[in-house]
């Protein structure tokens, strides 16, 4: 059975404490990676130098870099699935284009490396 957060069309939310900053539309999965299309709402713009930054650092085979800004995303912003449930782990990409991909677990990635 399908896993009714991945239907194209389902909204996740990204968080910035209790504010909703984005809402991130599925428009398919290539797994492990979703994607979707980004709506920004009040509150992303001070995140988006951010999600610039890690996305050049990828580009250039910056790992060292492009983890720091994932520690930084990761410290800041949280998830919700479409049912408003937490996302417990996630590694979320948000393209200059307004498209974003992630991976994402029911745990922590440490955990899950244990």
């Amino acid at each position: 059975m399908a896993n009714p957060h991945l239907t194209p069309g389902s909204i996740w939310r990204l968080h910035h404490g209790d504010q909703v900053i984005a809402r991130l539309t599925v428009t398919g999965t290539d797994m492990p990676w979703t994607h979707a299309d980004v709506e920004p709402l009040p509150g992303f713009d001070e995140f988006r130098p951010l999600f610039a930054e890690q996305e050049r650092a990828v580009e250039e085979d910056d790992w060292e870099r492009a983890d720091t800004c994932y520690a930084r995303i990761r410290d800041t912003l949280t998830m919700t699935f479409p049912d408003g449930s937490p996302v417990a782990e996630f590694m979320l990409h948000i393209h200059g284009d307004g498209t974003a991909g992630w991976r994402w677990d029911d745990e922590p990635f440490e955990a899950v490396r244990e």
